[in-house]
């Protein structure tokens, strides 16, 4: 669940230059949005880590269970959900730039 949770803060992180101006532009604050925009030439590198996050948290979900895991089902059950969820906001965060025109 943890790699899940890192994988939506690199999502984040990586749609920060796009998202960040539009934020402080509808709080009154767009002059602080321009320092957002510096993230731009890293925008690849965070992709790329939300996706090796997103692998790992799917392989952590789903991988073959162990004598422990078989105990706790319910456990495994929240961890694919959360996996599944983190994997949404994840995409909503890295399309953002494509759909950002649609909304104003």
């Amino acid at each position: 669940m943890k790699t899940a949770l890192a994988a939506v803060m690199a999502a984040g992180v990586a749609s920060a230059c796009c998202i960040g101006p539009v934020a402080f532009v509808l709080l009154g604050v767009g002059a602080f949005g321009t320092s957002l925009a510096a993230l731009e030439p890293y925008r690849p590198v965070f992709l790329g880590m939300t996706a090796v996050l997103l692998g790992g948290a799917f392989y952590v979900a789903y991988r073959p269970t162990s004598d422990c895991d078989a105990c706790a089902p319910a456990l495994r059950r929240r961890t694919r959900i959360a996996v599944w969820i983190a994997t949404v906001v994840a995409v909503a965060l890295v399309t953002f730039p494509s759909y950002v025109g649609y909304l104003f």
